[in-house]
């Protein structure tokens, strides 16, 4: 099969590779649409230590199946599904509880560290254990299909958060997780969503997604945030960044006793504003990845709830792969999600 494959830092081969391995309980999927995700891009210059080559990468796919295993049961050739990104064991005591995100064995597709390699689906063809498998509803399209990773990511932090029918939003940061949980904190019921970034055309962006206003992080932003919410603050925030500037604004803009989930990891540490956190009686959550909202976020495509080809920029052939990995590595101007195709 063809792959593209990153042989070391910065250099992507577009080259025959074998076949997956496949188990008794896995199915092969012949890949129809994947995508670039940001933590590939952060991967590929080594200064995440997660994508130590060789290694196919990509999680964000979706295609038909083209094989099963033994043990396979409930799924056939010619299945159009999608997959999660991660792969949990089950049985492990996370796993147990519901927290698949949280598993001690979890395995990332298209990641290789130091504990493990995951061969992913920039390639003709991915193995996959059959129970992270989901089926796609008739109205979603492959593409849209491979936007479902990201858009879980801001459904599962928007579950993560207590938010009330008609609460204020703040969401820090309109990347692409950043307008997904736009859309997603609509769809859960928030009246108001103020958009925070430093790039006016993704705030303008954001506002023809949801958001009711978008506010340029300066100097001025706070007050801005105060003047929409009656001089108290968000209700509740998602700081979908991971720097000391953007968790600042974060909490600064929350109302006493809201709710800051913090969905961003940029930098691995941050300084936090503690006494605020603390005389302001502030809640904070962590939300990483997501947690079975696979099949909600689907429906949600399908049903047009959530626009997700607003955010792709570009579909192209799994060949060109190592240019658009290039352009994206670049922060190339308006250049959002890329969909390659096999």
């Amino acid at each position: 099969m063809k792959a593209l494959v990153l042989e070391e830092y910065n250099t992507f081969v577009y080259k025959d590779m074998p076949e997956p391995d496949m188990g008794p309980d896995d199915v092969l999927i012949q890949v129809k649409a994947v995508g670039i995700c940001g933590s590939d891009v952060h991967g590929m210059d080594g200064s995440t230590g997660r994508r130590q080559p060789p290694i196919i990468m990509g999680h964000e796919a979706a295609g038909v199946i083209h094989d099963i295993g033994a043990n396979v049961s409930g799924w056939n050739k010619g299945d159009r599904v999608t997959f999660d990104s991660t792969v949990y064991c089950g049985t492990c005591h996370f796993c147990r509880k519901g927290l698949i995100n949280l598993c001690d064995n979890r395995r990332v597709l298209g990641v290789s560290c130091d504990e493990y390699r995951q061969h992913g689906a920039f390639a003709e063809y991915v193995s996959v254990p059959q129970h992270i498998l989901y089926r796609l509803p008739d109205g979603a399209s492959f593409e849209q299909a491979a936007m479902v990773e990201a858009l879980s990511i801001g459904v599962h932090a928007v579950e993560r958060t207590p938010v009330h029918l008609n609460d204020t939003a703040l969401v820090v940061g309109t990347g692409m997780i950043g307008l997904l949980v736009i859309q997603a904190a609509r769809a859960a019921g928030c009246g108001k969503i103020l958009a925070v970034d430093v790039d006016q055309g993704r705030l303008d962006l954001a506002c023809t997604l949801s958001a009711d206003k978008g506010i340029v992080a300066d100097a001025d932003a706070i007050e801005k945030i105060k003047a929409e919410t009656s001089g108290r603050g968000a209700d509740v925030a998602f700081e979908v960044v991971g720097i000391t500037p953007t968790i600042r604004t974060a909490v600064d803009g929350l109302r006493k006793g809201g709710s800051l989930t913090l969905v961003g990891n940029l930098s691995p540490t941050v300084d936090l504003p503690l006494q605020a956190v603390v005389t302001r009686q502030l809640t904070l959550l962590g939300s990483c990845a997501s947690s079975g909202e696979y099949p909600a976020c689907l429906d949600m495509i399908a049903r047009g709830q959530v626009n997700v080809d607003a955010l792709t920029s570009a579909v192209a052939p799994l060949s060109e792969g190592a240019s658009w990995f290039e352009r994206l590595h670049k922060k190339e101007p308006g250049l959002m999600k890329v969909i390659l195709k096999p």
